[in-house]
């Protein structure tokens, strides 16, 4: 039978907190897991008779700074979620 995407993204989501990486908005960590979780994403979808898959990539690298791993793109969500709440309590 074909699955419902809500079940092939809970499969994901399940892989991806197996890996250990931090993802909330987009997955962050070293590149090699990064990629890693994601193919492995894939594959299991794959394995339950999903024959397409499309996934939009974006990737961002440093080399003037150090990212902890899970902090790098923390502080601007936090900005947007005050600017959204703010904008909720001024509606």
């Amino acid at each position: 039978t074909t699955q419902q995407v809500a079940e092939h993204i809970a499969v994901c989501h399940n892989i991806l907190e197996k890996s250990g990486l931090k993802f909330e908005v987009c997955l962050q960590g070293p590149w090699s897991e990064v990629t890693k979780a994601i193919y492995d994403c894939h594959a299991a979808v794959h394995a339950n008779g999903v024959s397409r898959i499309a996934t939009d990539i974006r990737i961002g690298t440093r080399t003037d700074r150090e990212i902890v791993p899970g902090q790098g793109n923390k502080g601007k969500v936090q900005r947007v979620q005050m600017i959204l709440e703010r904008q909720r309590k001024s509606a």
